[in-house]
């Protein structure tokens, strides 16, 4: 099974890499078919959670093998890690202003982005897609990274970093469909919304690792640029939101367990 995918192309790898990522969204958005709801403490765990794995991914997974090519190309180490990982933070606070969208719990009011007349529903699911593009990306620079055959860009590693986004995506699909069905939704409903929003990340799996095999060059940059937008996900919205009701110490412990856990698939699986 593994020479069969190890004799795929990248961007082939990156598509099933992440049309894994999808399906574990979808297997924890199908929680709304077996429970009626979930408790707030448990929520804001799977958050956190989730901003842990996320957080450490961008170092190991993607910072560390800027870094690394950076210094086998001879450039400064630290040019493409800054410059890159600013672009993406800038490239998500683009697509932020721009893209109507509403975070769970707020009133339509408080809808960000660009005025419209889109229903809730819309708004809301469009809040959570935004956060999916980031890692969709990561995992396809991560794959399209492989050919450079660098030791902290491997096929390992880039295997290591969807699974590490497909376990956290799973108790994510529970964040997402239980607060849909929350808001009045119909289980169906939640559950579709729920894993329609992580659709996007097989797309841009397939663009990141296309585009970084197109144009080798950039592909310290796009490593960073991968990291910077996932931590401005985690930072603007994973943590807020978590930290948002009481249990914030439960929310800090998943984030670090997280943390862990992503720490241990890279080190042992990269």
């Amino acid at each position: 099974m593994m020479e069969w995918f190890t004799g795929l192309s990248p961007v082939l790898q990156a598509l099933i890499a992440t049309t894994f990522t999808w399906f574990l969204t979808a297997l924890g958005a199908s929680a709304v078919f077996f429970f009626k709801s979930v408790s707030r403490k448990l929520l804001d765990s799977m958050l956190g959670f989730a901003a842990g794995v996320m957080i450490a991914a961008s170092f190991w997974s993607l910072l560390a093998p800027s870094i690394e090519m950076a210094e086998e190309l001879g450039w400064p180490a630290w040019l493409p890690a800054v410059s890159g990982f600013l672009l993406g933070g800038a490239f998500l606070k683009l697509v932020d202003t721009l893209l109507p969208h509403l975070h769970m719990g707020l009133a339509i009011e408080e809808a960000e982005g660009i005025k419209t007349t889109w229903k809730r529903i819309v708004l809301l699911v469009l809040a959570i897609t935004l956060h999916n593009i980031p890692e969709g990306l990561a995992v396809g620079v991560a794959f399209g990274a492989v050919p450079a055959e660098l030791p902290s860009a491997s096929l390992a590693g880039a295997i290591a970093l969807a699974l590490g986004i497909g376990i956290q995506n799973f108790p994510e699909g529970v964040a997402v469909s239980m607060p849909l069905r929350g808001e009045g939704f119909s289980r169906f409903r939640s559950f579709w919304m729920g894993q329609l929003s992580a659709l996007v990340e097989p797309v841009a799996g397939v663009v990141g690792a296309a585009t970084v095999l197109a144009m080798r060059s950039i592909l310290p940059y796009a490593l960073a640029f991968a990291a910077g937008a996932m931590i401005y996900v985690v930072v603007e919205e994973l943590i807020p939101e978590s930290q948002r009701g009481s249990s914030t110490d439960v929310a800090t412990i998943g984030a670090l367990i997280g943390f862990a856990v992503m720490m241990l698939l890279d080190v042992a699986l990269g």
